[in-house]
C-alpha cells in the first residue's frame, strides 16, 4: 500500500531549512539506534542546499551521528565533480566537507564518466555493496531528500522521459532535453518507492502552481509518482509555495 503524503506548511525558507534539518536528524539517531547507520541519498537544488548549510552549523551539526553516516545521491549531471553544476561539488562545499562523516562513506555518481550507461551500472553496483543486497533486492534508504522543479520533475526524472517507466534497474543514464546539461545519472522509482521516509523541500511562489498540481488528485508529473510502498512521504513547503492550496492540507 502506497503511503500517502503527509503535509507540513512553515513561514518561511529558513524554517524550512530547520525544519528538514531537524527531521534528517531524528531520522538519522533512529537509524543508528536501530542499526548502527544512517543510509541517506542527497538531492541537487537551492532548497536542500539550505538545509545542508543548517546541518553544518551548531548546533545541528553535533546532534547528527556523522561517523554512523552513508551518503548516497539522487542523482548528477553528467560533469567532472568540480563542476559549478555538479550536485556533489555543492553538497560537498555547503556540508560534507564541514562535518566528519568518514570519506569512506561517501558515495558520488561519476558524471565525469564517458559511458554514462556505464557509470549508472557502477552506481548500482556501488549501491548493492554498500547495502548487501543479492540480485533482485532493493536499496532501503532511511531517508531520501528531493527537490523538484516547475515541470514537476524530482532528481532527473523529467515528464515524458523512457525513465519514468523504469521498473527493474535502480539507477539510470537518462536524456533531460529541457535541461542545460542534458546527460544525467538518476535513481529511478523503484529505488525511491522502497524507501523508508522520502522528503520533499519546496520553497517559493515559482512552486506555487506545481505544487498544487503534483498534490491534487490524479497528478501524473513525475514528482507525484514518488510513493513509498512501505515508508512515509512528507512534503515540507513554505507559504509562498504552498499559497494555492486548500486551506486545511497540512496534517
Amino acid at each position: 500500500m502506497n503511503a500517502a503524503p503527509t503535509l507540513r506548511i512553515v513561514a518561511d525558507a529558513g524554517t524550512l531549512a530547520a525544519e528538514a534539518a531537524a527531521l534528517v536528524i531524528e531520522r538519522a539517531r533512529a537509524a543508528v539506534a536501530e542499526r548502527g547507520r544512517f543510509m541517506w541519498a542527497l538531492s541537487g537544488g537551492a532548497t536542500p542546499r539550505a538545509t545542508y548549510a543548517r546541518l553544518a552549523e551548531s548546533p545541528e551539526r553535533a546532534r547528527m551521528p556523522w561517523e554512523q553516516t552513508w551518503v548516497f545521491f539522487g542523482d548528477e549531471r553528467c560533469v567532472p565533480p568540480d563542476h559549478p553544476e555538479s550536485n556533489y561539488r555543492m553538497a560537498s562545499e555547503t556540508l560534507l566537507a564541514k562535518v566528519p562523516v568518514p570519506a569512506g562513506q561517501v558515495f558520488r555518481m561519476r558524471g565525469e564518466a564517458v559511458d554514462a550507461e556505464a557509470a549508472a551500472a557502477e552506481y548500482t553496483r556501488t549501491l548493492a555493496e554498500a547495502f548487501g543486497t543479492r540480485r533482485g533486492e532493493l536499496p532501503r534508504f532511511d531517508v531520501i531528500l528531493l527537490g523538484f522543479g516547475v515541470d514537476g520533475h524530482t532528481a532527473s526524472l523529467f515528464p515524458g522521459s523512457p525513465a519514468l517507466k523504469e521498473i527493474f534497474r535502480p539507477v539510470a543514464a537518462v536524456h533531460a532535453a529541457a535541461a542545460a546539461l542534458p546527460q544525467r545519472l538518476t535513481l529511478t522509482y523503484p529505488v525511491l518507492n522502497a524507501a523508508a521516509c522520502v522528503v520533499f523541500l519546496g520553497s517559493g511562489a515559482e512552486k506555487a502552481k506545481v505544487v498544487k498540481t503534483m498534490l491534487g488528485e490524479h497528478a501524473r508529473l513525475p514528482a507525484a509518482m514518488v510513493q513509498p510502498t512501505d515508508g512515509t512521504l512528507l512534503w515540507i513547503l513554505d507559504r509562498d509555495a504552498a499559497v494555492l492550496l486548500s486551506p486545511g492540507s497540512a496534517r
